[in-house]
């Protein structure tokens, strides 16, 4: 059985994303790989603007990514990146993440991004703080 395409509404968190000449492949559409650098980025400002200043210290390494293709995207195509945190381990964080193309309602792409949080002297997986929790879970989608 095949998912739905995602909504705005299934997602909490967004973020612009300004599409380059350079993201087009030759098939006159954003490339692949671009939307990894996208899903990077997204995660990047959440972490900046929502967790880092109640967690300082925190460090994650990146161990799985998924994305599933709906709908072309290409310059000049304005993007927002939604986001939200589906899963919270004891060590790790999987957030779904959504890319709409201008206005639209429904995900032109659709993936996940998980991050193991460590310590930084070792790089062994270490237990989320508290804090870092608290800003998480402000973010995860209730399920009705």
């Amino acid at each position: 059985m095949t998912k739905a395409t995602g909504r705005r509404a299934d997602y909490l968190w967004f973020t612009p994303i300004t599409t380059r000449w350079m993201d087009n492949d030759a098939y006159g559409h954003v490339n692949n790989v671009i939307y990894y650098s996208w899903f990077d980025t997204a995660v990047a400002r959440f972490l900046i603007a929502e967790v880092l200043p109640h967690a300082p210290g925190l460090r994650g390494y990146v161990v799985e990514t998924q994305c599933r293709y709906h709908k072309p995207i290409a310059f000049p195509d304005p993007v927002t990146v939604g986001l939200r945190v589906e899963r919270l381990g004891t060590s790790s964080v999987r957030y779904g993440i959504g890319i709409f193309r201008e206005e639209e309602e429904r995900a032109s792409a659709e993936g996940h991004f998980v991050h193991v949080h460590v310590d930084p002297a070792t790089g062994r997986p270490k237990a989320t703080p508290p804090e870092a929790r608290a800003a998480f879970e402000r973010f995860m989608l209730v399920q009705g």
